[in-house]
């Protein structure tokens, strides 16, 4: 008499299940009660993820799709760089198209072609949270805003917020503008932020999160152009702390972050050989330190341009193999790994891959609730007045 596998033990069961491939487990969940319950458990899912990231033993990496991700393993290696994909999340009716997406620590923002909302999507647990927007601003197409996802309880990875801004500060002071506002998931309300930025935040430019905390290149308000600071935002406090010097004392044209094993930060800048001087190189150094009060470095490689080398909005390394991977963002985008061995380098180039936005994926297990219906409050008096008052301003600064 054949066994059904509803009657095996528990922790058999569980030990098959931890097998199943990460876009695989949304058949799972749906396949009944009992396996989606059992797959969302604690003690299931970190074996689960702890399997997954040692079968691999690569980066994961997914690829921005109209309706759906492309899961992607990625090696990062000097000899036989490679990248293999592995498989679909899907999440959404093809009604609904996806133009961005960002990743915080395992759960992904989604921005998407229709502007009046987003999405927050947890692929590993299946689970998302609509946003309804209070207003949107898209002169000619383009979306100005930056976004960031992080959590006020750092010790529980709960309590998630969300925050965007817009921030003309181009003409600072005679004809800026910026309004920062932040969403918070269990109240489901806004917040407009009482900032008054010293700061410069490109929307060209992504940011990182690393331990609920969110970090972006910046630049001192009153300067031109450059790019020498990192700025983090702490979400337990709500507000961005002081400018974190990049370990360089050479103006750079050019900075983009990542993260290394969601541990430390990696800050890529180019600058000029000498002040005197029109040829570049670029540079990787690696936090030791880092929250949103304080940082500390400690360089990782450095390399000149003369290879020809296009400097990546996207780049992953690795500290053992010392091997450093971009993407470039071209007008026909190609996975380019650039492997780099000590000081003196090494150029390798893997081409004819296109993707159309790639990012890190790691599987994470926070929470992202639905708002329950018994806890639906009310904007307050005032900031439904500070809401009037920058929309007023928005348009004045003809910015609508």
């Amino acid at each position: 008499m054949a066994t059904m596998i509803s009657n095996l033990p528990r922790d058999l069961i569980e030990e098959i299940f931890s097998r199943v491939p990460l876009t695989s487990m949304k058949a799972v969940r749906l396949t009944c009660k009992s396996w989606n319950n059992l797959s969302k458990t604690e003690s299931f899912t970190k074996v689960h993820i702890g399997r997954a990231a040692k079968r691999e033993e690569k980066t994961m990496m997914v690829d921005v799709m109209p309706h759906k991700l492309n899961l992607m393993s990625i090696v990062i290696d000097d000899v036989t760089p490679s990248a293999e994909f592995k498989g679909q999340f899907s999440l959404l009716h093809k009604n609904y198209r996806i133009n961005q997406v960002l990743h915080y620590e395992g759960l992904l923002l989604c921005i998407m072609k229709d502007p009046t909302r987003i999405v927050v999507w947890n692929p590993y647990l299946g689970q998302t949270r609509w946003i309804q927007l209070r207003y949107f601003h898209r002169p000619h197409g383009i979306d100005h805003f930056r976004y960031a996802l992080g959590y006020a309880d750092k010790e529980s990875c709960s309590s998630l917020k969300f925050l965007r801004f817009l921030d003309y500060f181009y003409k600072a002071p005679e004809e800026e503008f910026f309004w920062y506002e932040i969403y918070d998931f269990d109240s489901g309300l806004w917040t407009t932020l009482n900032v008054t930025p010293h700061w410069g935040i490109y929307s060209t430019y992504p940011c990182v999160s690393l331990k609920g905390n969110t970090y972006w290149p910046a630049k001192e308000r009153s300067t031109q152009g450059f790019q020498d600071y990192i700025i983090g935002f702490d979400f337990t406090r709500e507000r961005f702390g002081p400018l974190l010097a990049l370990p360089t004392d050479r103006e750079c044209s050019f900075v983009s972050l990542s993260c290394v094993k969601e541990e430390k930060l990696a800050a890529l800048f180019k600058h000029r050989l000498h002040h005197d001087s029109y040829e570049y190189e670029f540079e990787i150094w690696i936090t030791t330190k880092i929250d949103v009060e304080m940082v500390s470095w400690s360089k990782f490689l450095r390399m000149d341009m003369r290879p020809k080398i296009e400097l990546p909005l996207t780049f992953y390394i690795d500290e053992e193999k010392k091997v450093f991977m971009g993407f470039d963002h071209g007008e026909y985008p190609k996975l380019l790994f650039l492997n780099v061995i000590g000081e003196t380098g090494f150029l390798r180039k893997l081409e004819n891959i296109q993707y159309r936005s790639p990012c890190s994926y790691v599987p994470s297990l926070v929470q992202v609730k639905k708002l329950a219906r018994d806890r639906l409050r009310k904007q307050r008096s005032l900031e439904n007045r500070r809401f009037a008052q920058n929309i007023l301003r928005l348009a004045r600064n003809g910015k609508s």
